[in-house]
Formats: structure tokens, C-alpha cells, sequence
């Protein structure tokens, strides 16, 4: 498709860190980048025009839980995605592979696919590679991936031996049945902890040639050290001329080792989950603004943002919404962290272009107090 294409126009000298276009039927859009999560076709609180306030470029949208509410049938009549939801830039639709993890007492996998229990009335539904490429393909997001098992942490070597082979067979079953151009299907990397699994997965599925790739099986308990490596196992083997997307990933150490190991593309619901419980991510670490210490602080919530929330409203104005429960209150909060992410995307492409990036990310880290999590 000529219409979707990476354009490296530099890389870091010192790491593999990568910048440059990503090039997308709805416009390009800078990399490394991180991607809000708008699981039902809305990043939660936000409007579109906020989205594109804080710099955000593709957002995602979930297929499972699209499927069930409003339906994939409802989106494509109303156009697809981005006019159903108003959203002119890219849109990227995961497969369900992720819910096989989340939901794993509410599904059964079989060599055809997933049955899945509705977690919102208990009727059965089925997808198969194909019938996620079928919803995926009706949705009309401009990236799309392949039906996978997400496995839980920790798994045997067996059963992920396993669990790899059937992936990669749902990959090509996936591929086969995909028929929209306009689209790019990624294949997702899979393979646990083992370095051999993941080698094993990358290069059968570069066999395949998708037009992109995205690294499964991360962030979903395991150590921190334990999924760098995932990272650093999977990444060697992917084509450099491709866009690599590390999946459900958002905490501001776990980016910046992707970036170092020269992964494209992140995203996670973690800004925005936390920011609705009052955690903020700040260029000094994190903040909890319901804490009493920000009763009477009449200062931005963090000097160095230029986030609507931090240059209009203070610490003790979001410590009374949170406290009185404004929906004002979380979509500040909510602005903000997404904002700090993209921003910490913008610092990072800068440093690439400047052949800085392991020193941004030693001094960064070091600015960033991060004992109490992200």
C-alpha cells in the first residue's frame, strides 16, 4: 500500500533510537510516538479537538469491545471510525488479543479461535483471525493487527512454544483474509520471556512481510527487567525500514528503553486510568492531588507543561474538584497526562535529531523521581 510507509530521516548515533514520518491514508505523524487509548471510539473525557490540542496523532479504538457496543455493523454504516467519532488523523484497531489475557475467565481458545463469555450480558462471542480482520476491516482504522494470544506472566516453555506456533498460524490465516488496501495489518511478536521464541516469532512473521510490526506480551505483570529484555529479544529481528509498535506500554522508563532499542510507536490506558484517580505524571514525578499538602498550593501543577490544565488552574483547584468529584476535574487531569506523554515524545524525537538521546534519557530519568510508580 503506497499509502502507508515509514520515512526514517535520522537515527540516534549512539542507540537505535529512530526518527521520522509515519505516512497514513489520513496524513503522517512524527515518531517515536505515544498513542492515546480510546477503547469505545473515545479517549475518556476528551473531545477530538483536545486530542489535537495536546499534539496527539493516532489513537486507538477497541475491536472486541466495539463489536459489542455499538457493533461493527452500526460504525460502518455511520462511515467508518473517523466519521463515527469525528477524528480526522489516524485511527489503529487492536484485534482482541489482548481481552484473550484480560479476560481469560470469560474465554476459551481453540486452534479456530477465542470464544468469549460478553462480559456485559454472558452471550457467547466468537472471533477467529478472519472474523477480526472482518470487524477490523469494517471499523476502517487505518492501522490494524492480527488475532493473538496474549499470554498471562509467568507461562511455561511449552505452553508458549505452543501459544507462538498457533499465533503465527492466526497471523496467516489474518493476512489471507485481509482484502482492504487502505489499511496496514501488523503481526504481533509473541514469545514470553523466552529469547528464542521471540527470534522464532519476529523472523516467521517478517516471512510473512506485513507492512508494520508490534511487540505482544509486555506490561502485563511482569519486572521491569524482565520486559526490557522482551524488548531487546524481539526488536534485532524486525526490517528496519518498518514501523515497530510496543503494545500496552505507557510508563515513562518503559518508553524511553523502546526508544533506546528502536521501537516506533506506544500506547497505554495508563495516563488517562490514573488521572481519573487523581495520579498525575509530572516532569519531577508523580503527584497525587488529592493529597492535603495541595489544600492552599496555588501553583501550576507542573511549571514545565504547557498543557491547558497547567497553565490555567492550580494544585488546589484540581485537589477540590477531585475531592467534590467533578467530571471538570478528571478531564484536566486527564489533558495533562496525555500531554506529558506526548510532550516527553516531542523532547525525545529532539534529542534523536541531536544525537543525544542516551544522555536526555540519563538526565530525564534522573529529574523524574519515580519511587512511587510509572
Amino acid at each position: 500500500m503506497n499509502n502507508f510507509y515509514l520515512e526514517i530521516l535520522h537515527v540516534d548515533k549512539h542507540s537505535k533510537a529512530r526518527y521520522g514520518y509515519l505516512h497514513t491514508p489520513h496524513g503522517k505523524v512524527e515518531f517515536p510516538m505515544f498513542m492515546p487509548v480510546g477503547t469505545l471510539a473515545t479517549v475518556k473525557g476528551l473531545s477530538p479537538e483536545e486530542l489535537k490540542e495536546v499534539g496527539a496523532g493516532v489513537i486507538l479504538a477497541n475491536t472486541y469491545h466495539l463489536s459489542l457496543r455499538p457493533g461493527e455493523d452500526i460504525v460502518y454504516k455511520a462511515g467508518g471510525l473517523h466519521k463515527f467519532m469525528n477524528y480526522d488523523g489516524p485511527i489503529l484497531t487492536d484485534s482482541g488479543g489482548f481481552q484473550v489475557f484480560s479476560l481469560a475467565e470469560k474465554r476459551k481458545i481453540t486452534e479456530e479461535g477465542v470464544t468469549f463469555k460478553n462480559h456485559l450480558n454472558g452471550a457467547k462471542r466468537f472471533f477467529s483471525p478472519e472474523i477480526a480482520i472482518e470487524i477490523e476491516e469494517k471499523l476502517g482504522a487505518d492501522i490494524i493487527m492480527s488475532l493473538d494470544e496474549c499470554v498471562h506472566y509467568p507461562a511455561d516453555y511449552e505452553y508458549m512454544k505452543n501459544s507462538v506456533e498457533r499465533t503465527l498460524r492466526w497471523a496467516k490465516r489474518g493476512k489471507d483474509a485481509h482484502k482492504r488496501e487502505d489499511q496496514a495489518l501488523f503481526g504481533i511478536v509473541q514469545g514470553g520471556e523466552f529469547a528464542d521464541l521471540r527470534k522464532y516469532c519476529a523472523e516467521e512473521l517478517v516471512k510473512m512481510d506485513f507492512p508494520g510490526y508490534s511487540i505482544g506480551g509486555t506490561s502485563i505483570g511482569e519486572p521491569k527487567d524482565v520486559m526490557f529484555q522482551m524488548i531487546r529479544n524481539s526488536t534485532p529481528y524486525l526490517p528496519f525500514d518498518k514501523p515497530r509498535y510496543l503494545m500496552g506500554v505507557g510508563s515513562v522508563d518503559a518508553i524511553l528503553e523502546g526508544v533506546q532499542e528502536g521501537v516506533d510507536m506506544f500506547d497505554c490506558v495508563l495516563p488517562t486510568r490514573i488521572a481519573r484517580h487523581g495520579a498525575l505524571m509530572t516532569s519531577t514525578g508523580r503527584v497525587n492531588i488529592r493529597d492535603k499538602q495541595y489544600e492552599e498550593d496555588f501553583t501550576p501543577l507542573d511549571s514545565n507543561c504547557d498543557c491547558y490544565c497547567c497553565k490555567n488552574y492550580t494544585k488546589a483547584y484540581l485537589r477540590h474538584l477531585y475531592k467534590c468529584e467533578e467530571m471538570f476535574g478528571k478531564r484536566l487531569l486527564s489533558i495533562h497526562n496525555i500531554r506529558f506523554l506526548i510532550h516527553l515524545m516531542e523532547e525525545i524525537r529532539k534529542a534523536i535529531q541531536e544525537d543525544r538521546f542516551l544522555e536526555f534519557k540519563e538526565e530525564f530519568l534522573k529529574k523524574f523521581n519515580n519511587s512511587k510508580g510509572f
